[in-house]
């Protein structure tokens, strides 16, 4: 039996995922923050699943995760590891507190690094192991090639993920181990309804604060338009399985929307999202 690693699957994208790969004859060890979700997904997920309970960022906690999934696999590749976890910090760059801006990255770049680094060894860095070598999928965003106006630390992690997965991705080449950048745009999950219920009243002396509110009032609308997040999880399983997935995989509800924003100027996406956001000079 296979076995994957998937980091984030408390809810959302990641719990389809892990969903999606024991319905497809996978063994999950699956990372969760809580030891009450620990329970829970057991219940849910079945004798499939096993629950690693570590927070991203805590490298002696990712460690001893390891140790276990190396012990369970008696001497065997680890098939998969999907760096999934991740959360979306709000507001201007003006007044986002530093402290923001390296949770934001502690979470979305490093917490890939420190998984990469941990159980890289049983994707097939460790040459005594036996079976082919494993895969790494990085859980991105279109976000990572498009700089969102009030989300931009969210952007900026995304940015420097699909970077990091490029350049990871032809490093362990030596290895033999792949590396896929799934790239989606609006997703129904839990990370939104976060996201709108994260209190922007610090920002209230702002002159971004009206934006802000017009980007909270879009939240529902963006949730509602969303990617259900089975269809990425569908695409995450491809990207473990197919011969020879693409690089970089971008999955959006309206993908003519996201071509054309590749292909305008620059200077034209600033005044349609200026627009719609309010963020144009008053007119003197």
């Amino acid at each position: 039996m296979k076995c994957v690693v998937v980091t984030g699957v408390s809810s959302g994208i990641g719990h389809a995922i892990a969903r999606m790969l024991l319905d497809k004859g996978f063994r999950v060890f699956g990372s969760v923050r809580k030891h009450s979700d620990a329970e829970r997904l057991i219940v849910e997920l079945g004798a499939g699943f096993t629950p690693l309970v570590f927070d991203v960022t805590d490298e002696t906690a990712i460690r001893a995760a390891a140790d276990e999934v190396r012990r369970a696999l008696d001497g065997e590749t680890l098939a998969g590891l999907v760096n999934n976890a991740g959360i979306a910090v709000a507001g201007p760059v003006l007044d986002l507190p530093a402290d923001e801006f390296r949770r934001q990255f502690e979470v979305n770049v490093i917490g890939p690094i420190l998984a990469t680094q941990a159980f890289g060894p049983l994707l097939g860095t460790d040459r005594s192991l036996r079976g082919a070598p494993g895969r790494i999928v990085m859980m991105s965003s279109i976000a990572g090639k498009f700089g969102n106006p009030l989300m931009a630390a969210y952007s900026a992690s995304k940015h420097a993920l699909n970077g990091l997965s490029d350049g990871l991705r032809r490093e362990l080449m030596l290895f033999g181990i792949d590396v896929v950048v799934i790239m989606p745009g609006a997703v129904k999950t839990p990370i939104w309804g976060k996201a709108e219920r994260e209190d922007v009243s610090r920002f209230a002396n702002s002159p971004f604060y009206p934006a802000l509110q017009k980007l909270r009032a879009l939240l529902p609308e963006m949730d509602e338009s969303g990617l259900p997040p089975e269809t990425i999880a569908q695409h995450v399983y491809d990207a473990l399985t197919a011969p020879s997935p693409n690089a970089h995989d971008v999955i959006t509800p309206g993908p003519l929307q996201f071509w054309l924003s590749t292909k305008l100027p620059p200077r034209w996406i600033d005044k349609i999202v200026a627009k719609r956001l309010g963020l144009k000079p008053a007119k003197s």
